[in-house]
């Protein structure tokens, strides 16, 4: 438990108390990232309060910004009292996910580099509370952070009141992993002083007016457990194909022998493209610039390969939360904890030439990129810091298995069903079948590249029949069509179960 302090003593209070003090139509700025470092108990505790007055006709209406996806005790838990009615930016509840494809809750699917800005305008609704988990807070309103930055700086910053879930779950140690700097949204920009990585420019703790804070609830309840799945076949061949890219362009100049800084999204693939890379011998020690660092990142300091990971959130699994906390001191120079206004600003990611590998749902034969939607309608996630990386970076990767669904949907598709990422700003795909470099083609080849080298043999030869009829019904245009066909896929995926 964090020492005390007249400041905390003076502003403890239990979660329901807390819980009392929120308005009946609120809007929340919460702590958390992929579900590292959210608040646990307050929300709870506010979503009985709302079951219980809602029975003596008392009506209720929230909207919640966090840093990224959170656990179960606040999306979840928000979610279903039906009084969350506006999500952003990112989500990964299934309930919640239910609720926003019902039209019962309002997402709006956000670039995190765009959200302060937004928040800072006046364009969202203003917050009204920030709740963030902290592990110590001091007399005269430093507050420290736990395992995610996220955007709780921003949400202090611009909060009519602030409450804390002080934990007890991590070492005090974790002090000192942060480094708190907001860019400026109301004035001309200034540079961003970093040039590597492992830059600091900021500070390790969140400076706020002691009076701001309105209440401490002190919490022994944990992260919840992230789980993670061995890497299967499709993961480690889309991994050898990467890693094989990756050396390929140092040979031809265009990345140097000591590398660029890595950003990998967050999964099974990405997961197994770092697992590989400790492994592999070709491979000498790496920096990543990234918004989530994964237990992945533990394969990589065993052998000998991470000098500095700058990340806006560790989500580990419970085992590998033990062994950070086991090392966390020695590991303070390997992890930088940032506020993902940084973490994701598009000036740092250009000036540092990142190498950024994503995963999307499906790809097009030309090279545009769904993310977010299946089957063009239903949100999965959202993009979140995927089109910051892949706009900006030196390079961007894109990773995905050629085949879902036993085989009835196929990752490569005529034309995607939703469009995150277009043409414009996508330069490499990989499946587990192969990888296709777009940069410098034009469209026609560009469908060539991803038909032969990603599709899956089972859907193969349906592409090339596609393209064929698209070249002879658009007469050759640029960018061959049949526009009666290219969504016929989907179309009869819905109706059969299948696109086979």
């Amino acid at each position: 438990m964090a020492v005390t302090n007249p400041l905390i003593e003076q502003k403890i209070k239990t979660a329901e108390e807390v819980a009392a003090l929120l308005p009946q139509h609120v809007t929340l700025g919460c702590s958390g990232f992929t579900p590292a470092g959210y608040p646990k108990l307050i929300p709870v505790a506010f979503a009985k309060r709302i079951e219980e007055e809602k029975k003596l006709g008392k009506e209720f209406s929230i909207n919640l910004y966090a840093g990224a996806s959170t656990g179960e005790e606040l999306d979840g838990a928000l979610a279903k009292t039906g009084a969350l009615k506006l999500r952003i930016p990112y989500q990964s509840n299934s309930h919640l996910r239910n609720l926003i494809n019902q039209g019962e809750t309002d997402f709006i699917d956000m670039h995190l580099s765009h959200v302060v800005k937004y928040i800072e305008h006046g364009i969202l609704p203003k917050i009204d509370a920030a709740i963030v988990e902290a592990i110590d807070v001091t007399t005269d309103g430093k507050i420290y952070l736990s395992t995610s930055s996220g955007m709780s700086a921003t949400y202090i910053q611009n909060a009519e009141s602030v409450y804390i879930e002080l934990t007890d779950t991590h070492p005090l140690e974790l002090k000192g992993y942060h480094d708190v700097y907001l860019p400026n949204h109301h004035e001309k920009g200034l540079p961003i002083n970093i040039l590597t990585p492992g830059d600091r420019i900021g500070l390790p703790y969140i400076q706020v007016p002691p009076d701001k804070i309105k209440g401490i609830v002190r919490s022994s309840k944990p992260d919840a457990s992230t789980v993670f799945k061995t890497p299967d076949e499709d993961c480690q061949n889309i991994a050898a194909h990467v890693l094989s890219f990756i050396q390929h362009e140092i040979k031809k100049g265009r990345i140097p022998k000591e590398y660029l800084p890595f950003q990998n999204g967050v999964g099974n693939i990405a997961n197994a493209v770092l697992s590989s890379m400790a492994k592999d011998p070709n491979f000498h020690s790496i920096q990543m610039y990234t918004e989530v660092v994964q237990d992945s990142v533990f394969d990589l300091i065993d052998a000998g390969k991470l000098e500095i990971a700058s990340t806006s959130a560790l989500t580990f699994s419970d085992a590998g939360l033990r062994r950070f906390h086991e090392n966390i001191s020695e590991w303070k120079s390997k992890f930088i904890i940032r506020p993902q206004e940084i973490s994701n600003h598009p000036e740092v990611i250009r000036r540092m030439g990142l190498i950024a590998m994503n995963t999307a749902i499906e790809v097009d034969i030309y090279g545009n990129v769904n993310s977010t939607h299946v089957m063009g309608t239903s949100m999965m996630n959202g993009i979140g810091g995927s089109g910051d990386f892949t706009r900006n970076s030196h390079l961007c990767i894109f990773m995905t298995p050629s085949l879902a669904k036993d085989g009835n949907i196929s990752a490569v598709v005529p034309m995607v069903s939703h469009t995150d990422h277009n043409e414009h700003s996508t330069m490499i795909f990989v499946t587990e079948q192969g990888l296709a470099d777009l940069r410098g083609c034009p469209p026609k080849k560009r469908a060539e590249l991803i038909i032969n080298n990603c599709a899956h043999p089972i859907y193969r030869d349906k592409l090339r029949e596609y393209y064929e009829n698209a070249l002879r019904v658009s007469k050759g245009k640029h960018t061959p069509h049949d526009l009666e066909r290219a969504l016929s896929w989907h179309v009869q995926f819905l109706k059969t179960g299948s696109m086979k």
